[in-house]
């Protein structure tokens, strides 16, 4: 079983040894975020960031954890803004081809109807992410278009709640 948890202060340890364990596993489809945001100092400094985002209302973060206590995920509400807003995640290369990210998706989903008042999900992935695209579709998120996502083709999809 897997638990969905609104980010914490608490969760920046684990986050950041998930982020390093999982870098070039999702270095493979998205784009790397570079050395900076590994390093503890600024890692710290970009988690309390996120915090103060949240709090303003402006994102809403999620991670996952599994039935022995350990970070293999996250899903993230950003740029909420007039009822919309991106939906992101990234799952684990250990919890992958699960049915975590189905189901995780799903929960924000719900989450982002009921708890944020959200009316609409927007989220994009690269084309030949194949597994990321049957996440959102099985969520039932649209395509609506493709785009360049920093160089490489992709493509864009919505969800009404």
């Amino acid at each position: 079983m897997v638990r969905l948890e609104r980010l914490r202060a608490d969760h920046a340890d684990a986050l950041l040894a998930f982020e390093r364990e999982n870098r070039a596993y999702f270095a493979r489809t998205i784009p790397d975020r570079g050395d900076a945001y590994f390093e503890p100092d600024g890692f710290a400094d970009r988690h309390q960031a996120l915090l103060t985002e949240q709090g303003l209302g402006t994102c809403h973060f999620h991670v996952l954890i599994d039935d022995e206590g350990r970070l293999i995920g996250r899903v993230n509400l950003v740029d909420v803004e007039d009822g919309s807003a991106e939906l992101g995640y990234r799952i684990g290369e250990n919890a992958a081809g699960k049915g975590v990210a189905t189901a995780a998706v799903g929960a924000v989903c719900g989450l982002a109807a009921t708890a944020y008042a959200l009316t609409e999900l927007t989220a994009v992935t690269t084309l030949d992410n194949l597994a990321s695209r049957a996440v959102l579709e099985r969520n039932s998120f649209s395509p609506t278009g493709e785009l360049m996502i920093d160089g490489r083709p992709g493509i864009a999809y919505r969800r009404a709640l």
